[in-house]
């Protein structure tokens, strides 16, 4: 029996969420304005027969597929909407389930620190992320997710509601943690959208 635990379509991947999913993807990467749908799955073996039915059915690249014991995700995309859309209806076809079957998000941790001190930001930069910089002074939304796929969402539609920089998207694992900073007014701004976004996930 194949849990569907996270389940999100992206209509238009957002500029800095495109780059950094480039950075981390081990396939083929994709680009700003591209539709995607990220799936996570129990158990974790269970990803790569999803993923065949996926990339038989339709066009799309897949991007990343993550195979851990408790947890596999798969990461599909495509210029054309249609085909992103079809994928995911062909894969929820095969496993006899729907949308709706998605887990709830639960929010675990959610907060904005404001002004940033030198310290802090100099630790967080040398850590292991792969997005930009976050700067003294600047203010740093910090969020975290179970399942962990549902930041993704948050961070595209934390960037498409305003001028942010986008730290880290950790969306594998147990709990997702998105990262991002900026002028305290656009962090207030993509911190509401963003939690917005996770207790109201996209239906394709």
């Amino acid at each position: 029996m194949i849990q569907l635990r996270t389940y999100v379509y992206i209509d238009s991947l957002q500029p800095q969420l495109a780059a950094y999913m480039a950075s981390v993807s081990q396939g083929f990467l994709p680009v700003p304005g591209d539709a995607a749908l990220w799936i996570e799955v129990s158990p974790g073996m269970a990803v790569h027969r999803l993923t065949d039915i996926a990339l038989k059915a339709t066009r799309v690249h897949l991007s990343q597929q993550v195979v851990e014991r408790e947890f596999g995700t798969m990461v599909v995309h495509h210029r054309d909407q249609s085909d992103v859309r079809e994928a995911g209806r062909v894969v929820l076809q095969r496993m006899g389930a729907q949308q709706s079957d998605r887990a709830v998000c639960r929010v675990t941790w959610n907060e904005i620190i404001r002004g940033m001190m030198p310290d802090h930001t100099v630790l967080i930069n040398r850590q292991n992320r792969r997005g930009s910089m976050i700067l003294p002074e600047q203010s740093m939304f910090i969020l975290e997710t179970e399942p962990a796929g549902y930041v993704i969402y948050a961070a595209n539609q934390a960037e498409k509601a305003a001028n942010i920089t986008l730290i880290d998207v950790r969306a594998v694992g147990a709990y997702g943690r998105l990262t991002i900073a900026g002028r305290e007014a656009d962090v207030d701004e993509a911190a509401a959208a963003a939690v917005h976004a996770v207790q109201n996930p996209s239906w394709s």
